[in-house]
């Protein structure tokens, strides 16, 4: 069986056909057995099986972690545990 493919959170990924609004690039916005994207053209949000997702993906755009230095914290800082 092969390995899934490695998806995180605020993940842009260009996919093999356009979205009727002309969009090819979307944002990963849910991760789980299903994976949620949102098309950065019009705003759509759309929910996909994990194996149809891995399908239509051409090639990503860029990875949360070089864009998305908040990730796993909801994009907000963490308290500084230094003061007081």
């Amino acid at each position: 069986m092969p390995k899934p493919m490695e998806i995180h959170l605020g993940d842009v990924v260009r996919l093999r056909k356009p979205h009727p609004c002309g969009g090819y690039e979307w944002r990963v916005v849910r991760i789980g057995a299903d994976i949620g994207i949102k098309c950065l053209t019009c705003g759509r949000r759309v929910l996909m099986s994990r194996r149809k997702f891995e399908k239509s993906v051409k090639k990503f755009i860029s990875r949360a972690s070089e864009n998305m230095p908040g990730e796993g914290t909801g994009g907000k800082t963490p308290p500084d545990s230094s003061s007081g």
